[in-house]
C-alpha cells in the first residue's frame, strides 16, 4: 500500500491497472480549477467516516482504509509493531461470513483470479489497506469480500510471522549501514527526544514482538470509530454506501487510544557526528515544526518553495550547488503529522567541504527567516506550485491520497478546489510571519554521517 509514507521496511502492493487509472484521473485534473470534485461523506453505522469520489470513465474501483494504527502506538521495547500488524494482514484468514479460512497462497490465488492489488502498511500516525479493483462482476464482490474477511479475521499464523519478522530484521541491518538512514534516524531522535515519533524499529525490538503482539494490536487499533474509509472509482453512491458497510462492520470494537504526549515546539541546539566510510557526508538539519491543521501550513509551503522546496529555484540550491558547487542537491521541506511533524534540510557533500556547506546552509536560512521571500520570489513559486496542481491528482493513487488526506486530517471538503486559490492568496508578510513563528535557526538539532569529526 502506498498512500501514506510506511516505516521501514516500505510494503506496496504493485498496480497493474495504473496506466489505465492515470488517462481517466488526468481528465479530472486538467478541469480540478473549473470544475469542483466532488468529494461526498457520510458515517457507517458502525461509526467508520466514509469519503467517496465517483469516477465513472473506467471501470476500476480504489479503496483506502486508514486506522488511527500508527507506530507511535508501539508499546515501548515493541517498535515495528504498527508495522508488521499492517503488513501481514494478507497472509491469511480465519473463516468468516461463508468465505473459507485461506493461507497465504491462497490469499495472493484469489486476488490474482480477480486482478486486484492489496497492501497493507502503517506510518507513524496511521496503519490500513489499500484496494484496487474492477467494477465488473464476480470480480468487484468476490474481492471486497475477501477484503473484508482480511481486516476483519486476520490469521497471523505463526511461522508467517517469524518470516516476516526475520525480513524486517533483515532490512533494518541493511538500512543501517546507509548514511541516510543513520542520519533520518537519529534525527528523529534528536527532534523527539521524548515522543513515539522519535523511536524507529531495532533488531531488539522486533525479536521482542510476538503473535499474540501483533494480534492485541489489531484488535485494539482496527476499530470503526478509528476508521477513515475513502472510495473513488466507477460506482454509485448506493454501491458505496453497501461497501462501506461491508468493510466497516464487523470489525473489533476496539480500545480509546492512548494520550500521546505533547511534540516539545523547541529543541535545544545539538550536533552530532557519526564516522562512516561512504565517500561523502551526509548532513541533515531539523526541528519539530507543524501539524497539518495549522492555518499557516499554505503560508510555509509557498514559503518553502523559496527555500530549498523548488529544486533548482529555490535559494539554498542556487547559493549551495550553482553559486560554489558544494553539492549536488539540497533541499528543505516541512512534514506535518496530527502532532507537530518535522522541518529539515538535507545534502550530501564531499568531506573535505562538510563545514563550509553546513554554515552556508545555516546563513542561507537565517537569512530566509529574517527577510523572507523577495516579491520575484513569490510570485515564482506561486506560480509554479498553481501550475502544477493538476499533476498532483493526475492519476487514481493521487487522487485518493489526496481525499485520504482531506479524511483523515478533517480538511474542508473543498480543500482541492480551494487549493490553488490559497496558493494564490499568500503574501510574502504571512510568510516571513510563518516561518518567524516555525522556523528557529538557532534551534536546531544537526546530524552529520560521514564527515570530520
Amino acid at each position: 500500500m502506498s498512500l501514506f509514507v510506511p516505516t521501514i521496511p516500505s510494503p506496496r502492493q504493485l498496480r497493474r491497472l495504473a496506466v489505465a487509472a492515470c488517462g481517466a484521473l488526468a481528465l479530472i485534473a486538467s478541469q480540478a480549477v473549473l470544475a469542483a470534485i466532488p468529494i461526498e461523506q457520510w458515517t457507517t453505522s458502525s461509526g467508520a467516516r466514509v469519503y467517496f469520489v465517483r469516477s465513472p470513465s473506467i471501470p476500476m474501483l480504489d479503496v483506502n482504509l486508514d486506522f488511527d494504527a500508527g507506530s507511535r502506538y508501539d508499546p515501548p521495547g515493541k517498535a515495528g509493531l504498527a508495522t508488521l500488524a499492517s503488513a501481514l494482514l494478507d497472509k491469511g484468514s480465519a473463516a468468516l461470513d461463508g468465505q473459507p479460512a485461506r493461507n497465504e497462497a491462497q490469499v495472493a490465488d484469489a486476488f490474482a483470479d480477480t486482478g486486484a492489488d492489496f497492501g497493507g502498511a502503517a506510518s507513524s500516525d496511521r496503519g490500513g489497506i489499500g484496494l484496487r479493483t474492477l467494477t465488473s462482476e464476480p470480480e468487484l464482490s468476490q474481492s471486497l469480500a475477501l477484503t473484508a474477511q482480511l481486516i476483519k479475521a486476520p490469521a497471523y499464523p505463526d511461522a508467517v510471522v517469524a518470516r516476516e519478522k526475520q525480513r524486517l530484521i533483515t532490512a533494518i541491518r541493511e538500512a543501517d549501514t546507509k548514511p541516510g538512514v543513520i542520519a533520518d534516524k537519529m534525527m528523529s531522535r534528536a527532534i523527539y527526544p521524548a515522543h513515539p515519533y522519535g523511536v524507529s524499529p531495532t533488531v531488539a525490538s522486533v525479536e521482542s514482538i510476538t503473535r499474540a503482539d501483533i494480534e492485541r494490536f489489531w484488535r485494539d487499533n482496527y476499530a470503526p470509530s478509528r476508521a477513515v474509509l475513502t472510495l473513488i472509482g466507477a460506482i454509485d453512491r448506493k454501491q458505496a454506501e453497501a461497501i462501506a458497510e461491508e468493510l466497516t462492520r464487523g470489525l473489533p470494537a476496539g480500545t480509546a487510544p492512548p494520550a500521546m504526549p505533547p511534540v516539545q515546539p523547541t529543541i535545544p541546539a545539538s550536533e552530532q557526528r557519526v564516522p562512516h566510510p561512504a565517500q561523502q557526508a551526509t548532513v541533515v538539519l531539523g526541528q519539530p515544526s507543524i501539524a497539518r491543521g495549522d492555518p499557516d501550513y499554505f503560508a510555509l509551503l509557498v514559503g518553502n518553495y523559496v527555500l530549498g522546496g523548488g529544486g533548482f529555484s529555490s535559494r539554498l540550491t542556487d547559493e549551495v550547488r550553482e553559486k560554489r558547487g558544494l553539492t549536488y542537491g539540497v533541499d528543505s521541506y516541512f512534514a506535518p503529522a496530527k502532532q507537530a511533524g518535522p522541518f529539515g534540510i538535507g545534502l550530501q557533500t564531499k568531506k573535505a567541504q562538510t563545514n563550509e556547506a553546513l554554515a552556508l546552509v545555516r546563513k542561507v536560512l537565517a537569512q530566509y527567516v529574517a527577510e523572507g521571500p523577495t516579491d520575484a520570489e513569490l510570485q515564482a513559486a506561486r506560480d509554479n506550485l498553481v501550475n502544477g496542481f493538476p499533476l498532483r491528482i493526475d492519476s487514481n493513487r493521487k487522487l485518493l491520497t489526496n481525499v485520504a488526506n482531506i479524511g483523515w486530517y478533517g480538511l474542508p471538503l473543498d480543500y482541492l478546489d480551494t487549493w490553488t486559490a490559497q496558493i494564490g492568496k499568500v503574501t510574502r508578510a504571512q510568510v516571513k510571519a510563518a516561518f518567524q513563528r516555525h522556523v528557529h535557526p538557532d534551534a536546531l538539532a544537526t546530524v552529520i554521517v560521514g564527515g570530520p569529526e
